[in-house]
């Protein structure tokens, strides 16, 4: 009954399902264990941040380049502020016990000993950066020599929240904290990382340090979820469609062991079957009628003949 197995049909469908299958498990076990890899850097990086606010800050230089492990670190960097290019970020958003706010970052450039600029994260103000009412509000950065100390973070990208990349912005406003945005902005080098400084002139609030890429549970952590459900249901259907067609050509089997043959196979390729069906029935439509005259022209014949007979009679 399962002869068909043997046919090439069922040999391409066993080999497709045989592969299909431990490979979508593969695929979905590989996507999995890249969330829990995911899970267990956020929880790590979590960690780090609570050890970072209670160490000692250390000098910039020792911390970079910036990286999952010293990203949120405490780095201190002792330098002049550069007041004539203070710049404002804007619509970035804090969250606070109020909810989420929007308002604008003050960022400052400290020329330090070594030449390099570092980008300074002074704190965040509400309100619009090119609002003059809420820009008036931002106090002044420290002249002469200070030691700044604050969370050290990477340059930002077009991925990172907030950033407007497209350019556009007001003179004096400046849409991605990176060494690629400033360069065309200050007549000097920048180092490719900023800091959030941890105690910020009033009114301005502390900036919290993010997460370093690709070590927190965002978007791409839940698509990696969402990826070994996908893999895992394409193993599924491969099993569902290899029982699906098993059980239909079974069946047949079975019928046409039995003899059963499907409505429309019975007659033969060339219609042959048909035309047969057709004659045998006009025949014995002729042969049902009594009065004859479904015969033919024979019968015609006849009935003259008869007729001719019964005037002789007379």
């Amino acid at each position: 009954m399962y002869r068909f197995l043997l046919t090439p049909r069922w040999w391409g469908i066993n080999v497709f399902a045989v592969l299909a299958i431990p490979l979508c498990i593969f695929m979905g076990s590989w996507q999995l264990s890249r969330f829990e890899d995911r899970v267990q850097s956020h929880q790590q990086q979590e960690d780090r941040s609570a050890r970072a606010k209670a160490a000692a800050a250390r000098p910039l230089e020792r911390l970079l380049p910036v990286d999952t492990v010293t990203s949120g670190r405490q780095a201190s960097a002792r330098g002049r502020y550069d007041t004539a290019h203070q710049l404002l970020v804007p619509a970035r958003t804090l969250k606070d016990k109020h909810g989420e706010r929007q308002g604008f970052y003050v960022l400052d450039l400290l020329r330090t000993d070594g030449g390099k600029a570092l980008p300074v994260v002074r704190g965040w103000l509400p309100g619009d950066a090119g609002a003059k009412a809420d820009t008036a509000k931002v106090p002044a950065p420290p002249k002469g020599e200070v030691t700044v100390t604050g969370a050290l973070q990477a340059s930002e990208n077009q991925g990172t929240d907030g950033v407007q990349a497209g350019g556009g912005l007001p003179r004096g406003q400046l849409g991605m904290i990176s060494a690629a945005s400033l360069v065309n902005i200050v007549p000097y080098e920048v180092y490719d990382a900023w800091i959030t400084q941890t105690d910020p002139q009033s009114p301005l609030r502390a900036v919290p340090p993010a997460a370093a890429e690709g070590s927190g549970l965002d978007l791409k952590a839940f698509q990696n979820l969402g990826y070994t459900g996908e893999w895992f249901v394409f193993a599924g259907f491969v099993v569902f469609m290899w029982f699906r067609l098993f059980r239909r050509d079974a069946e047949a089997a079975k019928d046409a062991a039995l003899g059963i043959v499907p409505e429309g196979e019975g007659g033969d390729d060339d219609g042959r079957g048909g035309v047969g069906v057709a004659v045998a029935a006009s025949v014995s439509g002729g042969a049902d009628r009594g009065d004859g005259r479904g015969a033919g022209p024979g019968a015609g014949r006849g009935e003259e003949q008869g007729e001719a007979t019964r005037a002789g009679q007379a």
